[in-house]
């Protein structure tokens, strides 16, 4: 198998990386927040900051996708055009969410800091569902790109 083969069927899987990193990040603020309620005594601040580097991370990844990635698969695979229109609008729905998170992140209080955990809660949800579904009708057409698709960085706007 050539070096250009071999880059392309990892595009799949540097996908997948990057979700799987996504996935932990959000696991990490849910835990920072659960740990904030119950009195831990990490600064608030710290906790905002990790919040809101998830937003950013998940917020480029997403914008990558749709700017690059998913721009090249439609153009190669015609037949994915419904598949990807559907996972854009789910980046918008995300985006939603990210956007209530980062008014909420504003000010963090013990007033509010259950509306920002619900909000990760049905993020976390979210993801989660869109990832898998991502994962499984995308990957195979990755890895069917040819090397001179791009780097994942490119793409998917790595950030793991």
């Amino acid at each position: 198998m050539s070096v250009a083969n071999n880059r392309a069927q990892a595009l799949g899987r540097e996908l997948i990386d990057v979700h799987n990193w996504l996935r932990g990040e959000l696991k990490r603020v849910a835990r920072e927040l659960d740990e904030h309620r119950l009195g831990h005594v990490r600064p608030v601040r710290e906790v905002r900051g990790h919040c809101l580097a998830f937003c950013r991370a998940l917020t480029a990844h997403h914008t990558k996708e749709d700017e690059t990635a998913f721009p090249l698969l439609a153009q190669r695979f015609p037949e994915l055009a419904p598949v990807l229109a559907e996972l854009s609008a789910d980046h918008r729905l995300v985006a939603d969410i990210l956007t209530r998170m980062t008014g909420l992140l504003a000010d963090v209080t013990a007033d509010n800091l259950a509306a920002v955990r619900g909000e990760i809660a049905g993020l976390s949800a979210i993801l989660e569902s869109h990832f898998q579904w991502e994962e499984r009708r995308i990957t195979a057409a990755l890895d069917e790109l040819s090397g001179d698709a791009g780097r994942g960085a490119e793409l998917f706007g790595t950030a793991s």
